[in-house]
């Protein structure tokens, strides 16, 4: 019997509703494929309690690293408002209540469910280590109080503590070279590490110690000069020595304490400091001189005395005062030494200089790779201008104006001892920041902590081509079609 038009009609359409909706079931079963979705994000906080200042910073890495370490970028750099936490010594507790105002911009920018797996730390440096030799109750006490604020918040507190030189040294070596693509790189759609001649040394020197940190060309032959790296899946071996006392503050101190102890047989305590500027004249307690200990007052000195100190300009003199705090005797130990008995091998490869090493010579316009002969003379013809003048010269900048001439030629003083001359000067360069990031030792620290964080894989999810989409779109209207087509033949079927 035959079929009549409305049966026709009807069979197509479920006919083409069926094909239509098999190829879109074909569609999604076998054209579907695995696509990993971007990593998730992970946190971690590192504070820098200098002795001047405290400096919070948040970095992030994605979750899954690169050979173990994390691809870590700084998100976050916030100042803690007062002095460093190794004044607080008469109130312990406000080193604590100092760091709320960043620790609360810290937590405003981490999500507050990956609060409780962002790992903190607190590394005190010089400062500390100081006050540690002093009085190691005080020191207690203050890392006390701020290890009591930081373990409150939300955060993976892991601690506070007096960071030894050699890792503050050694971190920031880590920084310097990761921030120029010396560790790790992104090159043709993949991360590699370069050449290992590529990487270069840091120096660093903040207010009570200063550092050096790099790799030589052989062995180091003493361990406690050796700090060891698994980063990126390559192995690192370091030389690092931190300078304790050799801090620009510290150094400034024992300078004019020295100068102090040569006029002892003098009834007036008057000073005529070469390295301030003629005419500069300040007053100031005695006692403030003499409460690090970096400096050793000698046994007849009256401390409640007060000092009054007058620049004399004189460049040459003030080489030779600040050549004493040096001891040029040989090593202990095998090997080459720098001073003080330090071991050291031979500087080798490019330097980074920063810190005070980069705000003095960015003050004397000395930054941009000038020869050594430059430098001297421009140091030289500073200390010999008269304070008048030079103040004039500065409006605003009174607070530092007078140590510059100083800071020039102690960094002159301590880069010849650590083994740089004429030929290798070309090599150091100063700066303040690398790859649009300040250097210092806590992003280097936060490299290494990720290799201690388990990594996460990217999560997987089926998904198919744009083009297998747009068709599975087109089949699925079609048998919606189709279906709504057959229906509505069906429904005309039964009115008839």
């Amino acid at each position: 019997m035959a079929l009549s038009w409305k049966e026709r009609v009807f069979m197509a359409l479920l006919g083409t509703a069926t094909a239509s909706g098999l190829t879109v079931l074909v569609l999604i079963l076998v054209e579907a494929t695995n696509i990993l979705l971007p990593a998730d994000t992970k946190f971690g906080i590192v504070l820098d309690a200098g002795s001047s200042h405290t400096s919070l910073y948040v970095y992030q890495w994605p979750a899954d690293k690169e050979k173990d370490t994390g691809l870590v970028s700084q998100a976050l750099a916030c100042q803690v408002k007062g002095p460093g936490i190794s004044s607080y010594t008469t109130d312990p507790a406000q080193a604590g209540e100092s760091l709320k105002g960043c620790l609360g911009e810290a937590l405003a920018l981490i999500p507050g469910d990956l609060r409780q797996a962002t790992p903190t730390f607190l590394g005190a440096t010089a400062g500390m280590r100081l006050l540690s030799q002093k009085n190691s109750s005080q020191a207690g006490a203050i890392l006390a109080a701020v290890s009591r604020v930081l373990g409150q918040s939300s955060l993976d507190f892991w601690g506070a503590e007096v960071l030894a030189g050699r890792d503050e040294g050694a971190c920031a070596w880590v920084t310097i070279n990761y921030v120029l693509g010396r560790l790790v790189k992104y090159s043709s759609g993949e991360w590699i590490q370069p050449a290992e001649g590529m990487l270069v040394g840091a120096l660093d020197m903040g207010g009570a110690s200063a550092q050096i940190s790099f790799v030589p060309s052989g062995p180091i032959l003493d361990e406690s000069t050796q700090a060891t790296f698994r980063l990126y899946g390559t192995d690192y071996s370091v030389y690092t020595h931190s300078y304790l006392c050799f801090g620009q503050d510290q150094m400034l101190n024992r300078l004019l304490a020295g100068l102090v102890q040569v006029r002892l047989s003098s009834p007036v305590l008057l000073v005529r400091h070469p390295c301030y500027l003629s005419g500069y004249q300040t007053t100031l307690p005695l006692a403030s001189l003499y409460e690090s200990p970096c400096v050793h007052a000698a046994a007849r000195l009256n401390l409640t005395q007060n000092l009054t100190v007058e620049g004399t300009g004189n460049p040459g003199a003030c080489v030779a005062a600040i050549r004493e705090l040096f001891s040029f005797s040989g090593c202990e130990g095998p090997g080459d030494c720098a001073f003080n008995g330090v071991y050291q091998p031979p500087v080798q490869g490019q330097f980074y200089a920063f810190s005070n090493f980069y705000y003095t010579f960015h003050f004397l316009n000395l930054t941009s790779r000038q020869p050594l002969g430059t430098v001297n003379t421009t140091i030289w013809e500073f200390c010999q201008r008269p304070w008048k003048l030079v103040e004039a010269s500065y409006p605003g900048q009174e607070q530092w104006l007078q140590d510059y001439c100083a800071s020039g030629l102690y960094i002159l003083v301590l880069l010849q001892a650590l083994g740089f001359s004429e030929e290798t000067w070309a090599n150091i360069e100063f700066q303040k920041q690398a790859g649009g990031t300040d250097i210092g030792w806590t992003l280097g620290y936060m490299l290494n902590l990720t290799g201690m964080i388990p990594a996460e894989a990217p999560a997987q999810w089926r998904a198919q081509s744009h083009g297998v989409w747009v068709a599975g779109v087109v089949f699925v209207v079609l048998t919606l079609a189709a279906i709504l087509g057959a229906a509505a033949v069906q429904l005309l079927w039964v009115q008839d």
